[in-house]
């Protein structure tokens, strides 16, 4: 489909092209300045609606860079959306989100399902879903998204890439890629907490070394770091092999590493590399199979250690499990972070349920480490605390009376004058939120197919 096909219309729908001397069988030369003026001003408005509709779609395809910093978006990685309101929409721009009509007040599938996810009940969420596509999955896409969560929360790549190519022929647009972006929820205790955070700049060459030295510094055991690499758009071999250097020392340190933005680094070193072609070093292909493995896409992993095997002439490498949630109790004091240039969250564990006491506590002093700023002025200016944003990367599923005591919390929080956002929110799990009306504490944002 061209670019701008989506603008055509057929039959009844066909827009008359405005009326020239050309169309009524006269000379095209014009003949008047009011004429010329005339037509000088259809051109402009054509050209701004081309302008606009191109910045839609650039908006679609590329990260906000204060926004976007979800671990597993697609190439480009795409800006995720608030969950607010009726204008400020929940899932995305319009052109990509369901009708008001299916959110889960009006639409009982979305919202049963959701609670059976909650509950424990993933099948019959399943089960739910699947016999839905054939009619409310005609014209919305929720459905669709929400089960493509639950395959990736259950690690069940063949049946996504089942429904994937269903939702590609049926929308007419490309499919998505399965990740394994929601780590499988489970019962053990993992990291929840302020991880030390580094947005990458736009271009990756022999400078990176100096800005990646913040992750030399110390860290308590167990804590993650997230690395965003939604504004890169360039690399070189020397700025491949400096970043490759700190990855690997921290997977030597079992560290976990959260990746923001990946698909966008991703998309700049495929191109730099080859098969059989050397001239970039090993470097890129040494990096590109780092991500994939902290990643966890093994099947890309293998295909490309066989092509870096075959240009270099050496034994492949073999691929191991990363390290995606570290355990250890749940914690607000933030790392050692002097010199990390991305603003820190917390990050949710896997799963959100049972006895969640200590994590609301972690949540309590994370926001407190920015004070209450309830009714403070600044010259008469109202003071705006900073945003308690929680990350939702990992959070495969939140239970429902977990999300109750959760929302108790969040809403007290929001009265003491500290402003609440969920980021990078699976959309089983967002589904749930809009439904107990997280919308009146928080805003929601759900992540992008």
């Amino acid at each position: 489909m061209g670019l701008f096909s989506f603008l055509k219309k057929k039959n009844d729908g066909v827009a008359e092209a405005p009326a020239t001397r050309l169309r009524a069988g006269e000379p095209s030369r014009l003949s008047t300045d009011a004429e010329r003026e005339r037509q000088r001003d259809i051109a402009r408005a054509t050209a701004a609606k081309i302008d606009a509709i191109e910045l839609a779609m650039t908006t679609d395809l590329f990260d906000d860079l204060d926004a976007g910093w979800g671990s597993g978006h697609r190439p480009p990685a795409a800006a995720a959306t608030p969950l607010a309101t009726s204008a400020d929409t929940e899932l995305g721009p319009l052109a990509e989100q369901p009708d008001t009509a299916v959110t889960p007040a009006n639409a009982p599938v979305v919202e049963e399902s959701a609670i059976l996810y909650a509950n424990g009940q993933a099948d019959l969420a399943e089960g739910m879903l699947r016999d839905c596509l054939g009619e409310l999955g005609r014209t919305e896409r929720l459905p669709w998204w929400m089960l493509f969560d639950l395959y990736q929360a259950q690690g069940r790549e063949q049946d996504f890439d089942s429904i994937a190519i269903d939702y590609a022929s049926h929308f007419e647009t490309s499919p998505p890629a399965y990740t394994d972006r929601l780590p499988r929820a489970a019962p053990q205790p993992a990291f929840a907490g302020v991880a030390p955070a580094l947005r990458l700049p736009a271009a990756l060459d022999a400078s990176l070394g100096a800005h990646l030295a913040a992750l030399r510094k110390p860290a308590p055991p167990g804590t993650p770091v997230r690395l965003d690499f939604g504004a890169v758009r360039s690399a070189n071999p020397e700025g491949c092999a400096a970043l490759l250097a700190s990855l690997q020392a921290l997977r030597r340190e079992e560290r976990a590493v959260v990746l923001a933005g990946a698909d966008a680094l991703l998309a700049v070193l495929r191109p730099m590399l080859a098969i059989g072609e050397r001239g970039s070093g090993e470097a890129p292909w040494l990096l590109l199979l780092e991500l994939l493995q902290l990643l966890d896409r093994e099947k890309d992993f293998e295909e490309t250690a066989m092509d870096y095997c075959v240009t270099f002439e050496v034994s492949p490498p073999s691929f191991e499990t990363p390290l995606l949630a570290p355990a250890g109790a749940a914690s607000a004091a933030a790392a050692n972070t002097a010199g990390l240039e991305a603003e820190q969250r917390f990050l949710l564990p896997p799963a959100v349920d049972g006895d969640i006491g200590a994590l609301l506590a972690a949540i309590d002093a994370y926001a407190a480490s920015d004070g209450d700023v309830s009714g403070a002025t600044d010259g008469g200016v109202p003071v705006l605390a900073t945003p308690v944003v929680l990350d939702c990367s990992r959070l495969a599923r939140i239970g429902f009376t977990a999300a109750g005591a959760l929302h108790v919390r969040l809403r007290s929080l929001a009265g003491a004058g500290h402003p609440v956002e969920l980021r990078e929110l699976n959309h089983m799990v967002a589904a749930l939120l809009r439904l107990l009306n997280y919308g009146d504490c928080a805003r929601l944002y759900a992540h992008r197919y």
